[in-house]
């Protein structure tokens, strides 16, 4: 209605119009910039999980394959050590959630590195080199989905915000508006305030008096000083 009518014309004031055009364009940027970081987190998250469940699959069948050639005597229990793990504890520990993995994939990753230097035969199938490299995958993969979180809690939390303001200013608008033709009609009134849009909500007793509005459907939204 600001953009249709001259200022003159309009029901509420040229102060306010400007303060929703003013609004407007930052609230809308925030809204796609927000759409665009939850988008970009929903179409990653398939390709993550399916990096996350392969560095747990390569952690874990490292320290079985270790475990079972501790088992037939070609490796000294005391390997265990070099990733952390107890000496005489032969399970496979816990690979649940993000932090777990990252935690046993740099173990792994470091106990190789220190059993090379000493001179120790390398653990194979899988290598530490190939637990290196989806642990890696998944490091950066971690990283790039935190990112993402972080940009979309915090447009979330701007957004929140902003509605406020949003709210605030709908409904100044429509309290002028309300204003402008207070000494309407009753009926004329509303069906004015209706166009810049304001949607009345009637109780059962204020529906019989109002004979206008009683075939209309009856729609629930804020309404200003209704």
């Amino acid at each position: 209605m600001g953009k249709d009518l001259p200022p003159f014309k309009l029901a509420y004031s040229q102060g306010t119009f400007q303060k929703v055009q003013s609004f407007l364009p930052s609230f809308e940027r925030l809204v796609a910039e927000h759409r665009r970081a939850f988008n970009q987190q929903v179409a990653k998250n398939k390709d993550y999980q399916q990096t996350m469940r392969k560095a747990r699959m390569y952690i874990s069948h490292f320290i079985q394959v270790m475990n079972m050639a501790i088992s037939r005597g070609d490796l000294p229990a005391n390997t265990r050590t070099f990733y952390g793990l107890n000496e005489d504890d032969s399970r496979i520990p816990s690979l649940v959630n993000e932090q777990d993995i990252l935690h046993w994939g740099e173990n792994i990753i470091q106990g190789e590195s220190k059993r090379t230097m000493k001179g120790y035969t390398l653990i194979t199938n899988p290598t530490g080199a190939m637990v290196k490299v989806w642990y890696e995958n998944f490091r950066d993969a971690y990283t790039y989905q935190k990112t993402l979180e972080k940009m979309n809690t915090r447009s979330v939390t701007e957004l929140t915000e902003l509605r406020k303001q949003a709210d605030s200013l709908i409904l100044a608008v429509w309290n002028e508006v309300e204003e402008k033709y207070n000494d309407l009609p009753e009926d004329m009134k509303r069906k004015k305030a209706m166009e810049y849009g304001l949607i009345y909500v009637f109780r059962k007793n204020e529906i019989s008096r109002l004979s206008v509005f009683e075939q209309a459907p009856l729609t629930l939204s804020m309404t200003g000083g209704a």
